[in-house]
């Protein structure tokens, strides 16, 4: 248990994990660089078969990729994806070859 502004919570605090760095890469791969300090590589040519990321399958728009508030955003903030699935989904930068 654990305590969070007087307020009472069952198990271990989790640390959320943010984007501090991001970079497009050929393939429809992103370099991502985390809170944690690691790099790892996100592979979305599964995601773009979604209505959501849809508009990512475009190499001009998957570019345009920023961050905001610790978040991967496209399009004006009009697409974005969470920065626990690009952790917990991504590769470790060194051995993503």
């Amino acid at each position: 248990m654990y305590i969070v502004d007087g307020i009472a919570y069952a198990g271990v605090p989790s640390h959320a994990v943010s984007v501090s760095g991001v970079r497009p890469m050929e393939d429809h791969r992103l370099w991502v660089r985390f809170s944690t300090g690691e790099a790892k590589v996100f592979d979305f040519k599964p995601l773009l078969s979604m209505p959501a990321f849809a508009p990512l399958a475009d190499m001009d728009v998957f570019r345009g990729v920023y961050i905001d508030y610790g978040t991967a955003v496209w399009c004006g903030r009009d697409i974005d994806i969470a920065p626990d699935t690009l952790y917990a989904e991504g590769i470790l930068a060194e051995n993503a070859g």
